[in-house]
């Protein structure tokens, strides 16, 4: 079972969300990663390479995570309405935040706590 941690900015999109039964249901889907979550999700290309998405609440929201196998770790470190071709939509959002490096590196299996020098 994965240990499922939230980024301080997924958490803030996730509270940013006024409907409280939509925030629960988004909660759920992470939830649901604990298990298997390379298999539940779609790999991302591009500059997202190495994340994955996965649907949430029917086909509107998407939950983008990064998977650490050698921390059974799974990262949501954005999530947010698909909206092609907005500046809203979360995949425009996510390679924003990569940009700033404002995300977890996918590629890095180690968590900033155990190498406090990082």
């Amino acid at each position: 079972m994965y240990r499922i941690v939230i980024q301080p900015t997924a958490l803030k999109l996730l509270k940013d969300i006024s409907d409280r039964r939509i925030r629960q249901k988004i909660s759920d889907r992470i939830d649901k990663l604990q298990e298997s979550p390379e298999m539940q999700g779609n790999p991302l290309l591009g500059e997202l390479d190495g994340y994955y998405s996965v649907r949430a609440v029917g086909q509107r929201y998407r939950i983008i995570y990064a998977i650490e196998h050698m921390q059974v770790t799974v990262i949501v470190v954005a999530l947010g309405i698909r909206k092609d071709g907005s500046k809203q939509d979360v995949y425009v959002l996510a390679k924003k935040l990569l940009r700033l490096g404002l995300l977890e590196d996918p590629d890095n299996d180690q968590t900033d706590d155990q190498n406090p020098n990082q």
